[in-house]
């Protein structure tokens, strides 16, 4: 297994221009060239599907809490929702030419090992225009192959911005790693109803970390009936939450 780099040591001067372009302008046409060229990608090397991507709201601020096991997360999130989606990525992402992509397509950089205030005020900045920020719930990649445990930091931006959070279950990407073995895993997306949190304008320590369990305890549940009883129990199930009106959190979105 390939050892991470936890602290990035280039100074924060360095990952400015970037935070200033996803707080000055929304993804452009990068955006939409890496989605198409994904989407065949995905659905055929790994038949992607998403259950429930009318949940992420169709206007207005939001965030999107996933798990997180591969450096393809980030697609198998946005692929299949129309909106434009900015993601938080880990700063060491931000190197030629791949920062060429990164920035104009909707990432935006946070200094991992270190506090990155400037990584909030970007998400903040992005939620103040209506936008939608995913922010993995672990705060990294787990590389056990089995959920992490809820970072503060998801819990604290939710709380601050008070826009509705959106859990979402990625199952099938822990084991994107054995491609070398010519394993390409079934890999499902499901999103559920959105959470609202009352606003905090400085949220303690303590208030943060039980935002962000309460929050990953919404992903543990969609991840566990996923593995247990599979895609195709997944979508029966949210087919009939659909027929029976489902639950009443639901805030108007599109596919």
């Amino acid at each position: 297994m390939k050892e991470q780099t936890y602290k990035d040591p280039r100074p924060a001067e360095h990952f400015a221009p970037f935070h200033e372009r996803t707080r000055e302008h929304r993804p452009n046409w990068v955006y939409e060239l890496v989605r198409l060229v994904q989407l065949p990608y995905l659905m055929l090397f790994y038949r992607a599907r998403t259950i429930d991507s009318n949940l992420v709201p169709m206007s207005g601020p939001a965030i999107v809490a996933p798990n997180h096991f591969s450096f393809l997360d980030h697609f198998f999130v946005a692929v299949f929702v129309r909106r434009k989606i900015h993601f938080m990525g880990k700063s060491q992402l931000f190197r030629r030419p791949m920062q060429w992509i990164y920035s104009p397509g909707g990432v935006f950089p946070i200094r991992r090992g270190h506090r990155d205030e400037e990584a909030f005020k970007t998400a903040h900045a992005v939620l103040d225009r209506g936008g939608v920020v995913v922010m993995y719930a672990e705060g990294g990649r787990s590389r056990t192959g089995e959920l992490g445990e809820p970072r503060s930091g998801i819990g604290r931006l939710a709380l601050e911005s008070g826009a509705p959070v959106v859990p979402a279950a990625i199952a099938g990407s822990a084991r994107l790693r054995n491609w070398r073995r010519l394993e390409f895993p079934k890999v499902t997306v499901q999103y559920d109803d959105p959470i609202r949190f009352d606003r905090v304008e400085a949220p303690t320590h303590e208030q943060a970390q039980a935002t962000a369990v309460e929050i990953f305890e919404r992903v543990r549940d969609l991840y566990g009936s996923l593995r247990e009883g599979g895609r195709r129990q997944a979508v029966k199930a949210a087919r009939a939450a659909r027929r029976t009106g489902g639950a009443t959190s639901r805030l108007p979105a599109t596919e």
